[in-house]
């Protein structure tokens, strides 16, 4: 892709970007050397596309196994004089944690930012935490951008203070501002930039307790030194209106945008004045001193946790300012996203004014309800399908992070708990020894590389009582069909190394191991049978491609489609057991919907009088 606009555009350029395609304009305009990553939504469209650029030689991009291996790396990189990505979401960062706060204490001298994308709303996620808070814990400086244009332009200048401080810099963006959509003024591209010469110094670089003392003390003067930059930085910027008023607001983030917008809709731009703070970390203190003295309220907005409030609150009762600080309550919590409406009503009340927005329609309309689904012709569904066959309510089933979560939902019902990514095998074990109730665990082959494999290796060392099934659809199908080390070497190519999950399973020391295809219901019956029988720990690998991925990336197409040959008990049976998107009523009988259907004829399986299949 040598003639794309991100690798070829120049000064005085306008495309219209993603947020994630402008956070990688903005690497590639600071002239970044080397991108690691653990794909997670709403981060993965950054290293996906630094992937299809393919770089003409500018940088290297890693798929890593998790984050921590991610942010290691990127790490590495840094101390040998590189300028280094580490992309993830933010529940990652848990993940990445102890190379992160080890690595602020060391210093990279070639400059290492890491993107954070938090999820408000929990749109893809688990949870909802606020990164702000690993910047400050873990003394990170912290730009926060709220356009386009800003999240190519921070991560530039991210990397700049990166380099210049010899420290880890944070982007951290949220979906909206990952997802959203606008025009981009682009700088012209380095040349290739030089990489910083490593100097040995094992009183800096190996973080001995003894080290470690001193590195702290000199990483508060260069916290300071940032906080000297933010002062100066021009992303923290105050707005003043053109009657004076002593009614103040300090925002960040993407809560930024919904103010102006609501300032706007209101007509209320001149009675307050404005503090936006795109760096958010560390506080340009004496700028919001100045801008708290010349107000007599000020309302914090903010999204998420109200990390800004208590700073604010802080620098209020530190500098003895007499002034009001009004954030979170009950219209504005640090729970899900913000709105423009939500601001107008809060600024509203907080005015003392006439709300001029219309009333938002309730959500609760009189629409179907559409929860997430596995895919039609997902090879995870046969398996959930068999597995309650073999145990129905049984067994417990202990889940992880990926599609198959969605296993969730009746009437496969394939998910009892579920703590985080890779837990499925070791959260399982430690539920079966405690409840002394059979336990099936389920995992995919990206999540069982990511941190499965540390769960597997600690069953077998201590004996645990389970069953793990690893669901082996050959990539990384939920966050878009990344690499991971399970995937067939002609997908890989020539940069990367496949790795059998079989072998490794066994390698483990574990004997009681089978592999099957996904959708042959019966022999993944019969394997799920057998180990029913046994005992300790006991793994089925059950093999078939993400039919999304067949189809696009393999370019595979099933040559019939499955069609109802006699309506009955038998057909609604399989309606009520396998519930495939495919199907569907008409008054009281079962159809198929060819459209839908991807030919893996499960269903002929499960009710072989009721099925036929025929040509597409």
């Amino acid at each position: 892709m040598s003639n794309h606009p991100l690798l070829q555009g120049a000064r005085g350029e306008r495309h219209l970007l993603l947020g994630n395609e402008a956070i990688v304009r903005g690497a590639l305009e600071a002239g970044v050397h080397m991108v690691s990553c653990y794909p997670g939504t709403p981060s993965s469209e950054v290293p996906d596309t630094f992937h299809r650029l393919g770089g003409e030689g500018r940088y290297r991009l890693e798929y890593s196994v998790n984050e921590k291996v991610a942010m290691e790396v990127a790490a590495g990189a840094a101390l040998g004089g590189a300028m280094s990505l580490v992309t993830m979401k933010h529940v990652g960062v848990n993940v990445a944690a102890d190379p992160l706060f080890t690595s602020v204490y060391t210093g990279l001298p070639g400059g290492m930012v890491l993107l954070t994308a938090d999820d408000p709303g929990c749109h893809s996620s688990q949870n909802e935490q606020d990164n702000r808070t690993y910047a400050r814990f873990a003394l990170l400086p912290c730009f926060e951008p709220a356009s386009a244009q800003e999240a190519k332009d921070m991560t530039r200048e991210a990397f700049r203070l990166a380099r210049e401080l010899q420290q880890p810099v944070m982007l951290r963006t949220t979906t909206r501002v990952s997802h959203m959509r606008g025009a981009v003024d682009f700088d012209d591209l380095p040349a290739t930039q030089p990489k910083v010469e490593f100097k040995r110094d094992p009183s800096r670089f190996v973080p001995v307790p003894a080290v470690a003392r001193k590195r702290h003390l000199l990483l508060d003067g260069i916290i300071e030194k940032a906080r000297q930059f933010a002062e100066s930085s021009r992303f923290n910027t105050v707005h003043e209106p053109q009657t004076p008023t002593r009614l103040g607001i300090i925002t960040s983030g993407v809560a930024r945008n919904y103010l102006a917008d609501a300032l706007s809709a209101g007509g209320w731009g001149d009675r307050v004045r404005v503090l936006e703070l795109g760096m958010t970390w560390p506080l340009p203190t004496a700028m919001i001193t100045e801008f708290l003295r010349g107000c007599d309220r000020v309302l914090v907005l903010e999204e998420g946790v109200d990390l800004l409030e208590q700073d604010i609150r802080a620098l209020v009762q530190k500098q003895d300012i007499h002034v009001r600080i009004e954030g979170k309550d009950s219209g504005l919590t640090g729970q899900g996203e913000y709105s423009t409406t939500l601001v107008m009503r809060r600024l509203s009340s907080w005015l003392d004014t006439p709300c001029p927005a219309k009333p938002v329609r309730s959500v609760d309309m009189d629409l179907p309800g559409r929860p997430p689904n596995l895919c039609a012709g997902c090879s995870h569904r046969a398996v959930y399908y068999a597995a309650r066959q073999v145990f129905g309510d049984d067994a417990f089933y202990s889940s992880d992070i990926g599609c198959y979560t969605l296993g969730l939902l009746p009437p496969l019902r394939a998910a009892d708990f579920l703590v985080c990514m890779g837990s499925s095998i070791s959260a399982g074990s430690g539920f079966a020894r405690a409840s002394e109730k059979p336990v099936v665990a389920f995992i995919g082959d990206s999540t069982f590389f990511h941190s499965g494999m540390t769960g597997l290796a600690n069953a077998v060392f201590n004996q645990h009582d389970i069953i793990l099934v690893i669901l082996d659809n050959g990539t990384t199908a939920m966050t878009g069909h990344q690499p991971n080390p399970g995937m067939v070497q002609d997908m890989l190519g020539s940069m990367s190394q496949h790795m059998d999950i079989e072998a490794i399973v066994r390698a483990m020391g574990v004997t009681q191991c089978a592999k099957v295809r996904s959708f042959n219901v019966k022999a993944v019956t019969k394997a799920l049978e057998e180990m029913k029988a046994q005992s300790g720990v006991r793994v089925l690998i059950t093999e078939e491609p993400c039919v999304l991925y067949a189809r696009r990336q393999l370019k595979k197409a099933q040559p019939q489609v499955a069609e109802v040959a006699q309506q009955g008990p038998e057909a609604m049976r399989c309606l009520e057991q396998l519930a495939c998107p495919a199907f569907y009523r008409e008054g009281d009988n079962l159809a198929v919907d060819a459209t839908l259907c991807t030919g893996c004829m499960v269903c002929l399986q499960v009710a072989p009088t009721a099925f036929k299949a025929r040509k597409r």
